[in-house]
């Protein structure tokens, strides 16, 4: 018994030659028959949306609906996500654009330790966002011309241009130079770093190791960070500073420069950066909204004008603590507090009555438990000429005392 698909045995058995011919002769027709399927298909679409006979509407790209009320309604299709990306490339460009001349490299330059010495220079950045008569500001980092013995600016251009300094505040970082401003082509113009919000984009642009106008791309990473500052280098915390954090890559040489927002405006100047191993895309930025009441003094005074009492203070934790009791006579309870290792005449301690060896432990009811919080206290909840209630201990007696707190001398 024969099978199904077996030759009989009439019917030559066909050569591998025949078969693959057979093959193609009947692929030829099936594949011309598939593209005129296509192509009827294609065709009657529009014939069959006018009619009715489809289950949408067929409509153009780029075209307007117009519905039964009479509104028009553009069809507009889903952007492929290449076309984002180049449109967000367009507006870093741009937003650098703004701003890449306004920001110039600062050297410092130190004198020579000795007769064989030819001395040394330091690199960072800054930002020239003002120009008036002649001159032109550049607000830089404290710390970028720290200790400076001459100052110098480099332009976009790159024309190395001398600097006069105006004013400088190392509890901010902050520092105020002056130049000319007959080759300044662009001034930069701060936004407002209180809108910020995480996950925004961020550029930073200043002189990496002397790489002069890099830019680096990021988000904000956060808006309300409080780093702890040790001006006298003893370990202590003096100040937190409250910074922006970006991951936008900011190294050595950043110091100073810009940290831009996408419409090209100054958000913050780059100051910091946690230098270990283990971290990293983690930089932070002085907020424009602490930078400009801060060069607005630096400009006016060439200082920045704090309230303060007269005092040379420490904190009572950096005291060994078997003298809390057995020399200053502390309550067992008091635990911290700021004491006075000195009281600068006729200032408002002094004219208060308070003295070397008081411990300060409350200002106007709130609790002071270190030099931190006696800084943070006079400088973000006083001004010049207001009173604070001063509550400390004296031979182990709490007492309590009204000043008026004075202009800080430099």
């Amino acid at each position: 018994m024969g099978y199904y698909d077996s030759p009989t045995p009439t019917e030559p058995t066909p050569t591998r030659k025949e078969k693959k011919k057979g093959i193609r002769n009947s692929a030829i027709p099936a594949f011309f028959g598939s593209i005129a399927g296509a192509l009827i298909v294609v065709f009657s679409i529009p014939t069959l949306a006018n009619n009715g006979v489809l289950p949408y509407n067929v409509v153009p790209k780029g075209s307007e609906i117009v519905d039964n009320s009479g509104e028009t309604e553009e069809v507009v299709s889903n952007l492929p996500s290449e076309l984002v990306n180049i449109s967000m490339t367009s507006e870093v460009i741009e937003a650098v654009d703004r701003v890449s001349d306004a920001v110039v490299g600062v050297i410092n330059m130190r004198e020579a330790n000795s007769l064989f010495s030819t001395g040394s220079e330091g690199t960072g950045s800054g930002v020239i966002y003002k120009v008036e008569d002649d001159y032109a500001l550049v607000v830089t980092n404290y710390h970028v011309i720290e200790g400076a013995s001459q100052i110098e600016v480099t332009l976009s251009n790159g024309k190395r241009i001398p600097a006069e300094k105006v004013g400088e505040d190392e509890l901010t970082d902050l520092a105020l130079l002056k130049i000319d401003s007959e080759d300044v082509t662009a001034v930069a113009q701060f936004g407002n770093s209180e809108a910020l919000k995480p996950g925004e984009p961020a550029i930073a642009i200043g002189n990496p190791l002397s790489f002069e106008g890099s830019v680096t791309l990021g988000i904000i990473s956060a808006v309300e960070r409080s780093i702890p500052v040790d001006l006298t280098g003893n370990g202590m915390t003096d100040w937190n500073a409250e910074v922006l954090q970006t991951d936008a890559a900011i190294n050595p040489g950043n110091s100073g420069g810009a940290l831009l927002n996408i419409q090209g405006e100054v958000i913050g100047i780059n100051s910091m950066k946690i230098a270990e191993q283990a971290v990293e895309g983690i930089g932070f930025a002085i907020p424009s909204s602490i930078v400009i009441p801060i060069i607005e003094d630096l400009e006016h005074y060439g200082e920045v004008r704090r309230p303060q009492m007269g005092v040379v203070i420490r904190s009572l934790n950096e005291i060994p603590s078997f003298h809390w009791q057995d020399t200053l006579k502390l309550p067992e309870d008091i635990t911290g507090g700021v004491y006075l290792e000195g009281v600068q005449p006729d200032t408002p301690a002094d004219r208060a009555g308070l003295e070397e060896g008081d411990v300060i432990v409350e200002l106007d009811g709130e609790e002071i438990n270190d030099s931190h919080d006696l800084r943070n206290f006079l400088y973000t909840k006083k001004k010049i000429g207001d009173k604070v209630t001063v509550g400390f201990y004296r031979d182990g007696k709490k007492e309590e005392v009204e000043l008026t707190l004075d202009r800080e001398m430099m």
